[in-house]
């Protein structure tokens, strides 16, 4: 067995079978931002065997504070981020298959994109995707840690189908839009990150390697600044009548195609549109069409093209777009139809 795990092995309660566990191991992890690029980094040098990434944006320059995959190059060459932690972790643990997905995972990949794993770790920034992994991981049996960290505030819980509580048991519905708060409006310093992110990971350990035993099945909240830490008991939480876990109802799994397509992303002033039927066109085809309109820039990943000094086009393989400038979804879709076309 690679020396490299020799430290971890001689941790007791993991040793050399349960290793190999880890090594024989599949997760995946949505979202490549601040909580799963530590995330991603935890489980890739702990040697489990197969890591799915999944993020549908790009690195930009107010993510190196606390997002630590990334650096200045990753964002002067506007890197998706699913691509850029790949090429990084690559470097850090050949022996693990690292594969990235550069998109938006939504109610009509999401069954495909989460299965086939052990385990599904949460490094998302929203509830409505959230709420998506949670009714994929009661359908399929994989069991989820959710993380969320904003300010210097943190919050944690390990999701089990068939024996916790699920995330709808405690929340009926994800917070209406701008009601709750984000990186983007409340910031978020890089200490709690790696508190919420570290305890994921060691409860995903202690997944991986059978130590049911072990886990902590608490609700696990942190507030590193105002010097506050709390564990909740959710076991009484599960609900008879949960819409999820009780009645098999994936309300999120099967949303209707106009909101899971269409949405405005609280606190960016963005708007993304995800056409229902992939597009084919390469985006050579889309720098043809739009330089005559305004300045372009194309990578391999994406194209950026600015409609109007406030406003800009992200495009991406498949015809996923951001809409960068404005977060009226009417706005949005005037621009998508004038420039791309419904």
């Amino acid at each position: 067995m690679d020396s490299r795990y020799s430290r971890q092995i001689l941790f007791s309660p993991i040793g050399t079978e349960g290793q190999r566990k880890l090594m024989n191991s599949r997760i995946a992890i949505v979202g490549m931002g601040a909580l799963g690029t530590v995330l991603a980094n935890h489980m890739v040098r702990a040697g489990v065997g197969y890591v799915r990434l999944i993020d549908r944006d790009f690195v930009d320059t107010s993510n190196l504070q606390r997002q630590m995959l990334y650096d200045e190059e990753d964002a002067n060459t506007t890197t998706p981020k699913a691509i850029a932690a790949a090429k990084r972790l690559e470097l850090v643990n050949s022996l693990v298959r690292i594969e990235p997905h550069v998109t938006d995972l939504n109610a009509t990949n999401a069954e495909e994109l989460l299965s086939g794993v052990d385990l599904i770790l949460d490094g998302t920034d929203n509830f409505s995707v959230r709420f998506l992994i949670n009714d994929v991981s009661i359908k399929l049996g994989i069991p989820w840690i959710y993380g969320g960290a904003v300010a210097s505030r943190g919050v944690s819980l390990t999701i089990i189908p068939g024996q916790t509580p699920c995330l709808r048991c405690l929340f009926t519905q994800a917070p209406a839009a701008g009601t709750t708060e984000t990186c983007d409006t409340a910031g978020v310093i890089g200490g709690i990150i790696h508190i919420v992110a570290s305890f994921q990971a060691t409860e995903a350990l202690k997944l991986l390697v059978g130590a049911q035993e072990q886990l902590n099945l608490k609700m696990q909240q942190w507030d590193l600044w105002f010097n506050q830490q709390s564990a909740i008991r959710v076991d009484s939480a599960k609900k008879p009548d949960c819409p999820a876990c009780a009645m098999k109802q994936y309300d999120y799994l099967e949303a209707s195609i106009e909101s899971d397509t269409i949405q405005s992303l609280c606190g960016r002033n963005s708007v993304q549109i995800h056409p229902v039927v992939p597009s084919t066109k390469q985006l050579e085809y889309w720098e043809e069409r739009l330089k005559p309109l305004g300045p372009v820039e194309k990578n391999r990943f994406l194209l950026k093209f600015q409609a109007a000094p406030d406003l800009q086009l992200i495009i991406f393989p498949g015809g996923r777009v951001l809409i960068q400038g404005t977060d009226d979804l009417i706005q949005a879709k005037s621009l998508y139809s004038r420039y791309i076309g419904m």
